[in-house]
């Protein structure tokens, strides 16, 4: 290849092969001794005129498909380009005559890892520019690929073609950047990435608000979104809200499968509603962000920026977290920054190189998922996540994050055999980039939206996780309650008559029930790959199983710590669930349904006496909360305790989970007058209706160390909420 108009031939050969660093050098207007040149690459054009100063020019065929043109003009004018092909023509403006979208202050902070404001320089934004000749407006596309050697945006309006708008490379930041005219909200868009190695990688945009719903691949140009909210007052109340000791019954849900084929938009109604009926005080949603694989549940995300299209439109996802608000309900949001998927269009090897998971396979893959894991250590790497987390918060107004999978996170060798994992230089196994990240996170989150709150999947004794960064700790808000979970399950799913072996059990979350601020949580991953359902899990008959659902949540909603309950389980769905399948509403009707219906009835009030109740929940985080009344009765099956609010206001509930009803069961209490609030056997809720006096009184004796002594009937697999009269 031989020079054109003096063009360097090896500026001709990388443009040509779409491996150049810099094409507006060659490309656009310059200046010259006599004037200024104008060189525009138009692919399949039969000719090009430039336009300017109210006229046409014809500008010199030089091959290549460039084109180009002398002009006197020494100051840069404002000009057009009309492009003829064989069957159609276009006047357009030339990409390659304005400056940069991403200014120098942008790039330095993206190097520093300090852009909290990512998106709205990265991944494609609709942009204007003011010229003498009118506004030019179009999509400034941007994406980091440090490691490229060459990246061009393509799509249709090229016919993905990466020779038609490379981009260029902004200095030593590793940003690649480019604006296009007449680009639009709706484009369908990828960038094209040329490798070190030689090899095209079309790679959709690691920023991108808007997909194409899967199996589509492909990114769509979104723009700044004009919804109007109506939730100011619920934001402004947020931000002086302590979650911690406010109530919080947590709906989880996953979109797709509440009611199959129902998307934001229907949902902004149906589950709304049905969120607010049954008294839950916020709703969780597996992860939301865009995602290749249904299956997965969302847990492997492609787009971090977009709400998968699954379900409808960014701003329908705007319009059903905005209605939830407008019930006085909060919606949580999993959050995946422990991995990705190694799909080969998504930020697997984005740039030929392991770009956003660390390049050590030992520390590099999650073997179990088939993932990469994000490099924690890169300046780059955590601001993406870390700007992603604001980007949710403040565009979707989401009053909270889930995090997945932290304990991965914080052990190099979780879930690895001898030789596959990658130990400090101290042979230590802690990640300290991930531990870096994770207080970064937090902190930023809890400084930028005071109120917001972060939750951690940690299933280890990491000390700290919801600790104040400032004290060295995690700085999570919450932490789900794993090991309560487990022993919970393991002891209710025993026949009443083998459950005193396991007391022990069920007490022990008490010795560590204040180390951290926990969640409750019955989550999805307790009802799936053959665990069965809650109510599978019971003992006995359909009786017994409804009795033994009831008096575990009478258990859950009483103990200290938030709650957690997944779709399905609020009314004792039969089966496990599946994705692909809706929640089995089929139970609520026929056979059986008194059951389900009394469990889900059951749910609902607990909902509204614990959100009325400040014993139950705002001393979950320290002991003066918890007193323990009657924990030592194996033989019986029976737990007593009583919690209290700061103001001294108590409710005292009560559990027989044993196979038989107890008569007079006498034990120890702190005060005189009691109020009955709450029987998981009340004939309401299908159970037994065995007659409790709505109102009970202690006699005046020492009797456990306390200086009243109550005498009441506790019937078979039940709990008993009684309210301190004062």
């Amino acid at each position: 290849m031989t020079a054109i108009s003096g063009i360097p031939q090896e500026d001709l050969t990388r443009l040509a092969e779409c491996r150049h660093h810099s094409p507006h050098d060659i490309y656009g207007w310059h200046q010259t001794d006599t004037g200024s040149v104008i060189r525009t690459r138009q692919l399949g054009a039969e000719s090009v005129e430039l336009l300017i100063h109210n006229d046409s020019v014809e500008m010199t065929p030089l091959g290549m498909d460039l084109f180009e043109v002398e002009i006197e003009d020494k100051l840069a004018p404002d000009y057009r380009l009309h492009v003829h092909y064989p069957e159609a023509s276009k006047i357009i403006s030339d990409p390659y005559r304005f400056l940069p979208t991403v200014s120098e202050f942008d790039q330095h902070l993206i190097s520093e890892g300090r852009h909290e404001r990512l998106w709205e320089v990265l991944g494609a934004n609709v942009h204007s520019y003011h010229t003498t000749g009118g506004e030019v407006t179009g999509t400034a596309f941007a994406v980091w690929a440090p490691n490229a050697r060459g990246v061009a945006v393509v799509g249709e309006f090229c016919a993905w073609n990466p020779n038609q708008y490379p981009m260029r490379a902004l200095g030593s930041s590793g940003v690649w950047e480019i604006f296009i005219p007449g680009i639009g909200v709706g484009t369908e868009y990828k960038f094209a990435v040329q490798t070190q190695d030689g090899r095209r990688l079309d790679k959709a945009d690691p920023m991108a608000k808007a997909t194409k719903a899967p199996p589509e691949t492909v990114s769509v140009v979104s723009t700044t979104s004009d919804y109007q909210w109506r939730d100011s007052e619920w934001l402004a109340q947020r931000a002086h809200h302590d979650a911690t000791q406010a109530p919080m019954s947590v709906y989880e849900v996953h979109l797709g499968s509440w009611r199959v084929g129902k998307g934001y938009k229907e949902l902004a109604t149906e589950l709304v509603d049905y969120v607010a009926e049954q008294g839950f005080t916020h709703v969780e949603f597996l992860p939301v962000a865009e995602h290749p694989f249904g299956g997965s549940w969302g847990y492997q995300v492609s787009g971090y920026y977009a709400p998968t299209a699954r379900w409808g439109t960014p701003d329908e996802f705007r319009a059903l977290v905005d209605a939830f608000h407008d019930r006085g309900i909060g919606v949580l949001v999993d959050w995946v920054p422990a991995h990705f998927p190694k799909d080969d269009w998504a930020l697997a090897r984005f740039d030929g190189t392991a770009l956003y998971e660390h390049a050590d396979w030992r520390r590099g893959e999650q073997k179990d998922w088939g993932t990469y894991v994000f490099d924690f250590g890169r300046n780059e790497v955590r601001n993406f996540l870390v700007a992603n987390a604001l980007y949710w918060i403040e565009e979707f107004h989401l009053d909270g994050l889930r995090v997945d999978a932290v304990a991965s996170m914080l052990y190099l060798d979780y879930s690895r055999n001898e030789g596959e994992w990658l130990p400090n230089e101290d042979g230590s196994r802690e990640n300290h980039d991930a531990v870096q990240f994770l207080q970064e996170f937090n902190a930023t989150v809890h400084r930028e939206h005071p109120g917001v709150v972060t939750v951690a999947e940690e299933s280890t004794a990491w000390p700290g996780v919801t600790a104040m960064t400032s004290d060295n700790g995690l700085g999570f808000t919450l932490k789900w309650n794993m090991g309560w979970m487990n022993d919970t399950l393991e002891y209710f799913s025993q026949d009443p008559i083998n459950r005193s072996h396991h007391h022990g059990g069920l007490t022990f979350s008490l010795v560590y029930a204040f180390s951290e601020k926990y969640v409750l949580p019955f989550s999805h991953d307790e009802v799936v790959h053959g665990k069965s359902s809650l109510w599978g899990r019971m003992p006995g008959d359909d009786w017994n199983k409804a009795a033994g659902l009831r008096a575990l949540y009478g258990y859950m909603f009483s103990h200290p710590g938030k709650k957690l309950l997944f779709m399905g389980q609020e009314f004792g769905q039969t089966g496990e669930w599946a994705e692909a399948h809706s929640v089995d509403w089929s139970n609520l009707e026929g056979w059986g349904q008194e059951y389900h219906e009394g469990i889900q009835r059951l749910v609902r009030d607990a909902n509204r006496v614990y959100s009325a109740t400040p014993a139950l929940y705002s001393q979950d985080n320290t002991p003066a909360g918890f007193q323990w009344i009657k924990g030592d009765d194996a033989q019986g099956n029976v737990l007593a305790y009583v919690r209290w609010s700061a103001d001294g206001d108590a409710l005292l509930a009560v559990a027989n989970l044993s196979g038989g009803s107890h008569h007079g069961y006498t034990f120890g209490v702190p005060g005189e007058h009691w109020e009955l609030v709450l029987n998981t056997d009340d004939d309401a809720y299908a159970g037994a209706g065995n007659h409790l006096p709505v109102s009970v009184t202690a006699e005046r004796r020492d009797f456990d160390g306390q200086e009243h002594a109550l005498t009441v009937d506790l019937p078979a697999n039940s709990v008993q909420w009684y309210r301190l009269a004062r």
